[in-house]
């Protein structure tokens, strides 16, 4: 399906012809980037406690897993639009590298600030309940991000070509 006969599309042409981005398509690209995050993080942040690793080992391991799944399930529906591997892993690096980042940055800063969350264990409610808030703070405060970047042509909006 063309980008013209798509809800993407629709979107974009009215959030380009207005000078902006609308907030629901914005959080719709951050929820999306969300969920490579939160895959990556909740996977790092799990491995990184159960193995007794430090705090900022885990982090590093939180961080670097967000950043693989982030690309990965972006690369995931470019690749099926019949995009080559190199050029599909250049549109997720374009599409989702500031989201991605401005995510980790926040939902770490919140999971480190809370007194004794990762400290607390995997069975713990401390450790848990910290990190959904954390990537709730994360898909708050990266919306209006995403959303000023689609509405310069830039992040999410570069992969909104592929999505059928």
């Amino acid at each position: 399906m063309s980008e013209h006969g798509s809800a993407h599309g629709t979107h974009e042409r009215a959030a380009a012809e207005h000078g902006g981005a609308s907030w629901t398509m914005a959080a719709q690209a951050t929820l999306h980037c969300l969920t490579g995050c939160a895959i990556g993080e909740v996977l790092g942040m799990v491995i990184g406690v159960a193995l007794g690793l430090h705090n900022a080992a885990t982090v590093v391991l939180s961080v670097a897993l967000a950043f693989v799944f982030g690309y990965g399930l972006t690369m995931r529906g470019v690749l099926r639009a019949g995009v080559g591997l190199r050029a599909a892993l250049g549109v997720a690096l374009a599409a989702d590298t500031v989201s991605i980042a401005v995510m980790e940055l926040l939902d770490n800063a919140v999971v480190v600030a809370v007194p004794g969350a990762m400290d607390a264990g995997l069975a713990s409610a401390l450790f848990w309940g910290s990190l959904a808030f954390s990537l709730l703070v994360a898909f708050l405060l990266t919306t209006p991000v995403n959303r000023w970047m689609i509405s310069r042509g830039k992040g999410h909006a570069v992969v909104h070509r592929y999505h059928h």
